[in-house]
């Protein structure tokens, strides 16, 4: 008992410094979407990373989210206080306020919670709808349609709204009402299937890729709703599956198989980090000096073979003929990345890439999260990592925006919303409820 007294009084500490923080209180945003009000119904990583492109170029993004079923990310306790823990390990008693991956996915984002089992909720729901205009949502197909959410329903809201959808297979057709998370995605579109080493078996990725993935496509969507809508006044509603997006990410090999009539798995299939067209060999992931560091190096003609084996120095057996010209090397792979493997174990990593960068040789670092947040001098010179403080977690690095503007600034200015933060905001000031009829609200469980 005397645990969860001090846990709840820490958070309540935690929600009393966020709201005298000025820094924190909802203003006016800026950028390119300026002016662009969200009703975000979005949550977990492939709905919330499309939202945060919209908040970080200007967007007023209000997070609705439900206290009683906090969003994954909400608790998995993931930061730098929390200690080492396997990425999908739930806190039994999470602080709702203590996810690094929600604050990571969320900033700039304004959070309000709203109960939609109760009809005053979804009438201010409704309400919150009709003053903005775009709407999202990734829940699984069916949810919207039950709180009477349709696009229909939603252009007798507000004008022209542009309304996105986005889910694992779409929201129609015979696998419209699967379940999915990003490895599921991965395996149905056929991602999955083409990943690996060649004779083993499919082994895909550890990370939900295709969450993020699907997000960009979701951003993509949206900006382009929200630039034709700019040009014609029309709004429209945007159905993304993830599905969908993976076999987008196929690629050639697609065309390879209903082309060529090849199979994408056998005893040369998947090619791992090598690659067929063009012929380029030595091309790959070596070992390096220390304790699992690698050196990923690509080969394309004789000009960099040369420049590698100046670099390397083993004359001898570059001189033999199976090494002659490109296409020998491409077709002597297996022997040749064993020598190019007991070259390199020695070498420093970094040191090396930059040697052979200067010979004219395609080569980096194998680089660790660690190398690419502290280390990597491009990356710092980009400014690419932006820190922002929160009332839980405190000052945490962020990746920002991957691109520049000339006449462009991101905002980053503010860490993801604690659980309703923002309510008695958007309620007041937004909705124009009182403050009786707002403290009758959360006093009955409404907020």
């Amino acid at each position: 008992m005397n645990t969860m007294s001090s846990k709840a009084a820490e958070r309540a500490a935690a929600y009393e410094a966020a709201a005298a923080d000025p820094a924190r209180r909802p203003r006016p945003s800026h950028g390119p979407l300026t002016g662009i009000r969200v009703a975000d119904f979005c949550w977990m990583g492939v709905g919330a990373c499309a939202t945060r492109i919209l908040a970080d170029l200007g967007a007023e993004v209000i997070r609705i989210e439900d206290r009683n079923r906090l969003d994954m990310p909400r608790r998995l306790p993931i930061n730098k206080t929390a200690g080492a823990r396997a990425y999908g390990d739930e806190d039994p008693d999470p602080d709702p306020n203590a996810g690094g991956l929600f604050n990571n996915y969320n900033r700039n984002k304004l959070g309000i919670t709203i109960n939609m089992r109760d009809p005053r909720g979804q009438e201010l729901c409704r309400r919150l709808i009709s003053v903005s205009s775009v709407v999202t949502e990734n829940f699984a197909p069916g949810v919207m349609e039950r709180w009477n959410l349709t696009y229909d329903r939603v252009r007798e809201l507000t004008p022209e709204p542009i309304m996105a959808r986005m889910s694992g297979y779409g929201h129609s057709g015979p696998h419209a009402d699967f379940k999915s998370y990003g490895p599921v995605v991965q395996a149905v579109s056929g991602l999955s299937y083409i990943s690996g080493l060649p004779g083993r078996e499919p082994s895909g990725w550890g990370l939900s890729y295709m969450d993020n993935m699907a997000a960009f496509y979701n951003g993509a969507a949206l900006l382009m709703a929200i630039y034709h809508r700019n040009n014609t006044g029309k709004g429209t509603e945007i159905d993304v599956s993830a599905v969908e997006a993976g076999i987008g990410l196929l690629g050639p090999i697609m065309l390879d198989v209903t082309a060529n009539g090849r199979k994408t798995r056998g005893t040369a299939y998947p090619l791992g980090n090598r690659i067929e067209h063009p012929h380029a060999a030595p091309h790959g992931v070596y070992p390096a000096r220390g304790e699992d560091r690698w050196v990923a190096i690509a080969v394309f003609d004789d000009a960099q073979w040369q420049g590698l084996v100046a670099e390397l120095g083993h004359l001898d057996w570059a001189a033999d003929p199976r090494f002659a010209a490109q296409d020998a090397r491409h077709a002597n792979q297996d022997a040749l990345d064993a020598l190019v493997g007991a070259a390199t174990a020695q070498r420093d990593r970094h040191d090396l890439m930059h040697r052979l960068q200067a010979r004219g040789v395609p080569a980096s670092a194998v680089q660790t999260s660690e190398d690419v947040v502290d280390h990597d001098p491009q990356i710092a010179q980009a400014g690419l990592f932006v820190e922002l403080d929160h009332p839980v977690i405190g000052p945490a690095k962020f990746e920002g925006m991957p691109m520049q503007f000339s006449r462009t600034k991101v905002d980053y200015w503010r860490s993801a919303p604690l659980l309703g933060e923002d309510n008695r905001y958007v309620m007041t000031e937004v909705l124009g409820l009182s403050d009786d009829e707002y403290e009758h609200y959360v006093a009955e469980g409404v907020l």
